[in-house]
């Protein structure tokens, strides 16, 4: 598989001829929005920075949209979503809102990606289900989502074999990249892109892979 990042928490994850993209930004969001076409579109908060499935409904691909907690099963790739909460682009007078933590299985690999995750730790049914997780995607940029410390202690507790920053481009605090990386001991890696098999993650622990948009 190979995974690009165009900003935010958006992240496309191309393997063979389909195309699943984590948190699409919608061209009324904050950040400039994206424009390809994918087979799967997962959204975990209803916001125009992470909503975005219009655009990538593109040339011939219009996604199958998941945009909530439950099970689901696409072109061999199956889904789990598990209610958790936001506390981002909250509008007046809201405490928080609901966010979708997802769990993908697809070749042979367990990717999750919290979304604008604010809880500081995982419902239940997530920690059950959720068992070796080969890529995750941690939201580290506080406003409104965890902040470097707080996902720091979540990903301890998580042990994935690599870790994916995101919310740090566009979006959240000034530094919260460097503040998360410093947190976590210092070492990290920065590619444009990450392209992987089960067999480059199995010696991995904790590996912070850095992709940039």
């Amino acid at each position: 598989m190979v995974i690009t990042h165009h900003g935010g928490q958006c992240f496309k994850v191309t393997f063979g001829d389909l195309t699943l993209v984590f948190d699409p930004i919608s061209k009324t969001g904050t950040l400039p929005g994206v424009r390809f076409g994918a087979d799967i579109a997962l959204v975990s908060r209803n916001h125009p920075d992470m909503n975005g499935v219009a655009e990538v409904t593109y040339g011939e691909k219009e996604p199958f949209a998941i945009a909530g907690p439950g099970e689901y099963e696409y072109g061999g790739v199956t889904v789990q979503g598990f209610l958790t909460k936001s506390e981002y682009g909250l509008a007046k007078g809201q405490a928080d809102a609901v966010n979708t933590i997802y769990s993908v299985k697809l070749e042979g690999m367990t990717i999750v990606h919290l979304g604008a995750l604010s809880d500081t730790t995982l419902p239940a049914d997530a920690k059950e289900a959720i068992d070796e997780i080969d890529v995750l995607f941690l939201p580290v940029g506080g406003d409104g989502v965890l902040d470097a410390a707080q996902a720091a202690k979540l990903a301890t507790m998580l042990e994935p074999k690599l870790i994916v920053p995101m919310h740090w481009s566009g979006m959240g605090a000034a530094k919260s990249l460097e503040a998360y990386i410093k947190e976590e001991g210092g070492n990290s890696e920065k590619v444009d892109k990450l392209t992987l098999k089960k067999k480059d993650v199995l010696d991995k622990d904790g590996d912070i892979m850095v992709i940039t948009p």
